[in-house]
């Protein structure tokens, strides 16, 4: 694919560019082959001015939060891949107990800023290594919280270009780990919170607590993408897999985490293919010895 005239436009609108970037460089699993093109992109006007180009010539394009709900393939990707930096790293109040935030930033800079002042709600979210639009997207929750709880609007680019507002009645479409972005190809551009006044010493004591419990219970010592599975109906994805006899099975690099049977850890050099022959064996063997069907949480960015 000839990226001559995008790097040109891209460098004119003040992105930085890079070619044959290693994507294990982008994704906490650590692992994936080069991206054709990598792009930050620093405000609406240049992405607007990037997405024209890529659509108008059927360049393939993905937009890259913080890679940690994200294994990309060992090929990489024959691509362009856009990183939402500057303008939408921007966090602001905008009324006492409201925050508008770029869907650049990561979640847990919102979680401090909401700390600061002294907005409780976005507690459950502390820990979470995604960026606010990925976190919308994937309607990411924790601990008994999910994103929708305290969203109360979203701007986004849609397909056409145009730039759009939502408000609360008209985000539909929210689930365990989906939401209406999940199945359309807008891309986020701004998230506002609407939280409430609490102290701030309860606040970020519960926020320590929470991510303490995240600290035991999870393999953080390991490059994951997070929890691999969606959660069954009335199971539990790691009590599943352990009662299936498959804590610790590796292929490869690739390991179901001993510490939580709903991880698949990197323990070492693992590859994409690894990983991918490890979550087909999981499937077939909780399949054959509980009859329950798992699906897949995390996101796979192949051509």
């Amino acid at each position: 694919m000839d990226y001559n005239f995008l790097i040109k436009l891209a460098k004119n609108c003040g992105c930085n560019v890079r070619l044959n970037e290693p994507m294990s460089h982008h994704t906490s699993f650590k692992i994936g082959g080069n991206a054709d093109v990598f792009l930050f992109v620093n405000s609406t006007d240049s992405l607007k001015k990037i997405l024209q180009h890529l659509l108008t010539n059927k360049l393939p394009y993905y937009i890259l939060g913080n890679g940690c709900n994200l294994l990309v393939c060992d090929q990489g990707f024959r691509g362009v891949i856009i990183k939402l930096c500057g303008d939408f790293l921007k966090i602001s109040l905008l009324d006492d107990n409201i925050i508008s935030c770029g869907s650049g930033a990561k979640l847990s800079k919102l979680c401090c800023f909401a700390a600061k002042n002294s907005l409780s709600g976005l507690e459950f979210a502390w820990g979470i290594p995604a960026t606010v639009g990925g976190a919308v997207f994937m309607n990411a929750g924790a601990y008994e919280g999910e994103i929708k709880d305290v969203l109360i609007a979203c701007e986004h680019v849609d397909k056409k270009l145009n730039e759009v507002r939502l408000e609360k009645n008209e985000l539909t479409g929210f689930g365990y780990r989906t939401s209406v972005y999940s199945s359309n190809k807008n891309i986020i551009t701004t998230a506002v919170f609407k939280l409430k006044k609490a102290n701030q010493d309860e606040i970020r004591q519960k926020m320590n607590k929470l991510f303490e419990r995240r600290k035991i219970k999870q393999p953080l010592e390991y490059p994951s993408a997070g929890s691999t599975f969606k959660r069954p109906l009335g199971h539990f994805v790691g009590k599943l897999v352990e009662s299936s006899g498959l804590r610790g099975k590796r292929i490869g690099g690739a390991q179901v985490s001993s510490k939580h049977g709903g991880f698949i850890v990197n323990v070492g050099g693992a590859t994409c293919e690894d990983v991918l022959n490890l979550i087909s064996l999981v499937k077939e063997e909780v399949l054959r010895k509980t009859g329950v069907v798992l699906e897949e949480e995390i996101k796979i960015l192949k051509n």
